[in-house]
């Protein structure tokens, strides 16, 4: 005798309904273990849902039941966190290698890195339309942020820059720069006054623009944070902020009686720990924030033991980026013995400085310097090479991770944008096979990435170096 349930009318209805009213999604990721990137917690077995490039809902696998999904990704043992930034790139090299730098944004998604900051050089023009056509999903690259050209004093040693030398050029050159719609203004000073320089990072934050650049040795490091500068580019002048001497050293350089690298060795010797935490504490209060970019300093320091001439990147980059590399190359290549024994030691000891940086509440930003004229300093790559430095130098994986996770976007203003994968947060998403927070070297252990609601998975990764490797090799 069979037993026939029979259930009620409103019931079936409502099953019905649920079945039929799915919500389309464009991608779900399933069964993840997502890493909080502010506390370092993992929450395992989620399901995170993704449309027009959005997370719209996140939890336990039952969302399967209220969402259908063109893509759907098992994340299963897996580890899943949000791209990684890398905000100090460069594209240059003139018109002639726009192709060349262009083929260069592919690789940038292949290593998981999802953003990029363009930190000024001579394309800026083709960088901007570079930076529309991939939110607008016309061309397959990182989120680009950008300065535009940088400004500069007459005669500057950098290509593509505005150089201004009075008060009324330099308005001109940021109005111009608004005009661009640029992201963020960088500002250097290889031809720069130290006056004008003051007064151009003053007038950038009036007009209420981020701004970051080099320091002239010429001013203190507290000096040009007290004016404004919201992010020191690179860890030398950090050292220099470090040395118990480094108000004379500042006196010397602008009497012409030192030049920026006569005082590096002497800066070197006068580190002093006191005297660093109470300029970083400047620094923190000041909200000035620093991109280490130590993998090139790394890469020159060593290049005497490691030339770079078996690099499988090599086979990536064109070979008009390539020729760029070797002025820096030769330069390094002049230094005596001494000189190579004090460019190690200088590395060393300013890594050295990172846990002090991070101890006293300064902001730490990822970023490499990839790009032209850096040399080894591979696209994609090199943001790993940074974050293993930090690492190895006593940052925790997590502390290193949001170097490359939060900073980036607190610096640009977009922190309700990015930074986790909560609702509402972009959906730019790496997935890795090992956990990032037990070894810093698992970023590298990339399975997948998300970018502007596309998945690409390890077999289109990798497709991506291919077309760059086919690239290079036709030419």
């Amino acid at each position: 005798m069979k037993l026939i349930l029979i259930l009620p009318i409103t019931l079936i209805l409502a099953a019905c309904n649920q079945v039929t009213q799915k919500q389309q999604a464009d991608i779900i990721i399933n069964h993840a273990n997502v890493i909080n990137m502010m506390t370092g917690q993992i929450t395992a077995n989620q399901s995170i849902v993704i449309k027009n490039s959005t997370i719209v809902a996140r939890g336990g696998n039952e969302l399967n039941l209220r969402y259908s999904a063109t893509s759907q990704i098992d994340a299963s043992g897996q580890y899943v966190m949000p791209g990684l930034w890398d905000m100090h790139v460069h594209f240059g090299g003139g018109e002639q290698l726009i192709t060349e730098n262009k083929q260069l944004l592919p690789l940038y998604l292949a290593y998981g890195i999802t953003t990029v900051r363009d930190a000024a050089a001579d394309l800026s023009e083709s960088v901007l339309q570079w930076r529309e056509q991939i939110n607008q999903g016309t061309l397959i690259g990182p989120t680009i942020y950008t300065s535009g050209p940088k400004l500069e004093g007459k005669d500057s040693i950098w290509p593509g820059d505005l150089e201004v030398e009075t008060s009324a050029e330099m308005h001109a050159a940021i109005d111009k720069l608004e005009a661009m719609n640029v992201d963020f203004i960088k500002i250097t000073d290889s031809a720069l006054t130290p006056q004008l320089y003051l007064q151009a990072v003053k007038e950038v934050k009036k007009r209420g623009y981020q701004i970051s650049g080099h320091i002239p040795f010429s001013l203190s490091v507290t000096d040009v944070s007290n004016a404004g500068l919201d992010a020191i580019e690179h860890m030398t002048y950090m050292l220099k902020a470090a040395a118990d001497n480094e108000q004379e050293i500042s006196a010397k350089v602008k009497s012409g009686i030192l030049s920026y690298s006569s005082a590096l060795p002497i800066i070197t010797e006068h580190v002093d720990k006191a005297t660093a935490m109470k300029k970083y504490r400047v620094l923190a209060k000041n909200n000035t924030a620093v991109v280490p970019t130590l993998i090139g300093g790394q890469i020159t320091a060593y290049i005497d033991e490691n030339d770079h001439q078996q690099d499988e990147y090599l086979n990536y980059l064109g070979k008009g980026l390539k020729a760029t590399y070797q002025w820096r190359v030769d330069r390094a290549n002049k230094d005596t013995p001494e000189q190579i024994t004090q460019r190690k030691e200088r590395f060393i000891k300013t890594a050295k400085l990172l846990p002090w940086v991070q101890q006293a509440g300064v902001s730490i930003i990822a970023g490499t310097d990839a790009g032209f004229l850096n040399s080894y300093i591979y696209p994609g790559l090199s943001l790993h090479q940074e974050l293993a430095i930090f690492s190895d130098y006593g940052l925790t994986p997590l502390q290193t991770l949001q170097s490359a996770t939060i900073a980036g976007p607190k610096f640009l203003g977009k922190t309700q944008q990015f930074t986790s994968l909560e609702v509402g947060k972009v959906a730019d998403i790496i997935i890795l096979a090992r956990n990032p927070l037990v070894d810093i070297s698992n970023t590298q252990s990339l399975q997948g990435v998300i970018s502007h609601n596309r998945y690409y998975n390890k077999k289109a990764l990798e497709h991506l170096k291919l077309q760059a490797k086919q690239f290079v090799s036709s030419q």
